[in-house]
């Protein structure tokens, strides 16, 4: 192992998976997750893992890194370098059918920041395990946002931005049937940018998927989440009616 790539290695073990829910990265970390130590799913057991070098997968992952940079400037790029952002509820609103006030919404702003923490603590830990470079290392080809040095750092598998939105889909459209649909089809979309943008792998963001249905499963099996569920499903429904009120505001 070269010398950068052992100091690689070493950041990508320390890094954490930032990425949170909603509303903001700051009020993710100052809350406790529902799970106790212990008590989450394992995910290094669970996903299949980063593709081995040299396999048809992993080369079939360099080829979409390689192939997808032609959409440099094209909506779909310009789409996906919007989807950057982890503001979810804005990224979300079309689909969601409004725009969240969190403000306004604090149950269900709760619940999600909980289970942002297990889930970031669950990605945090298989990303440490596998410490896969992301596919842009080693390379010039451009990518939809900057290179910095916690990008370049924090591990391509699972995509913990991937594993983000698609549970953010999941558990809303969950509380919000009506537009489960549009909700876990934006959720599809949003993953995918991650390797339209060129900063995670295909196979990373089929991880991060599968990664984000493991740990909401997990999360149906605690009390006080299904409660939370239960309270913010109520919440939501009475904060849709009183918006879509002529009086609402």
């Amino acid at each position: 192992m070269t010398g950068v790539k052992r100091g690689w290695s070493l950041a990508v073990a320390t890094a954490v998976a930032a990425t949170v829910l909603s509303p903001s990265m700051a009020e993710a970390k100052k809350v406790a997750g529902y799970l106790a130590a212990g008590e989450g799913v394992d995910l290094a057991t669970i996903l299949p893992g980063p593709p081995t070098p040299g396999t048809p997968r992993a080369l079939a992952d360099a080829r979409a890194f390689r192939d997808s940079r032609a959409l440099r400037g094209m909506a779909r790029w310009q789409q996906a370098t919007a989807d950057v952002s982890s503001d979810l509820g804005a990224r979300f609103a079309a689909a969601l059918g409004f725009t969240p006030d969190w403000t306004k919404l604090p149950v269900t702003q709760g619940l999600l920041a909980r289970f942002g923490a297990d889930r970031s603590a669950a990605i945090r830990v298989a990303k440490a395990h596998w410490q896969s470079p992301r596919p842009f290392i080693g390379s010039d080809l451009p990518i939809c946002e900057p290179r910095t040095a916690s990008l370049m750092t924090n591990g391509d598998y699972p995509s913990g931005h991937t594993a983000n939105g698609w549970s953010f889909a999941l558990i809303m459209a969950e509380l919000v049937p009506d537009r489960a649909t549009a909700i876990l089809t934006r959720g599809r979309d949003y993953g995918d940018s991650r390797w339209i943008c060129g900063s995670h792998s295909q196979s990373a963001v089929e991880g991060g998927y599968m990664a984000a249905s493991a740990v909401v499963a997990r999360e149906h099996g605690n009390a006080a989440f299904r409660r939370d569920m239960a309270a913010a499903a109520e919440e939501l429904a009475r904060y849709r009616a009183k918006i879509a009120s002529p009086r609402g505001g």
